[in-house]
């Protein structure tokens, strides 16, 4: 159990996709302007890690590595996220019409999104079996989730503030966005102290 929590908070406080490791930036900057928009992309995001995690490790478990077809890993995991997109979107379609407009383009480009399908590959490189890559896979999806919104409420704030001309616009939400990720390299201190590295 200490295990599962330790590789949980690792992704979610110290090694967070989005402002540790750079992965998911397009939908971080893109769908962050409004916080009810980021929160609905960020539980479509945690759903496609989570489903994709539980799809991938298998087929590449099972399928690819023993018939020596691992380098057919990255073609396979982004058919099997492109699926689970599509359901998504036709979900989202059919039931919550207006968080699909808000999502516009960017709830497609979640296909694409290399959170997504970093979280696949890096499932397979760290040697987790599917219970951890799992909880990696939510725990990726939390920490973008959590990311997504924090930014997005510093964003709406910014957005009205007295801000240099030079700066308005994307120019302080990449400065905004970049004092966020200096604040989340503060929690390896904590996460290592509690849980031991």
């Amino acid at each position: 159990m200490r295990e599962l929590l330790v590789i949980f908070f690792g992704v979610v406080l110290v090694n967070n996709y989005v402002l540790a490791q750079f992965l998911g930036i397009c939908p971080f900057l893109g769908v962050s302007k409004k916080v009810d928009s980021a929160f609905g992309m960020s539980v479509a995001v945690i759903f496609v890690m989570v489903m994709a995690t539980a799809a991938t490790w298998p087929i590449y478990q099972y399928l690819l590595a023993p018939n020596g077809l691992v380098y057919m890993n990255t073609i396979v995991f982004i058919l099997v996220i492109a699926a689970l997109v599509q359901l998504v979107e036709l979900v989202l379609k059919k039931y919550i019409p207006g968080l699909h407009k808000s999502l516009g383009v960017y709830l497609p480009l979640i296909t694409t999104n290399c959170a997504v399908l970093g979280v696949t590959l890096l499932n397979i490189e760290e040697g987790y079996n599917l219970l951890q890559s799992v909880v990696n896979a939510f725990g990726a999806g939390v920490g973008f989730m959590l990311a997504i919104i924090l930014f997005a409420g510093v964003r709406q704030r910014v957005d009205t503030a007295d801000v240099p001309k030079a700066f308005k616009g994307m120019p302080i939400a990449l400065i905004t966005a970049s004092l966020m990720s200096m604040g989340f390299l503060g929690f390896s201190g904590i996460v290592e102290g509690i849980f031991g590295k």
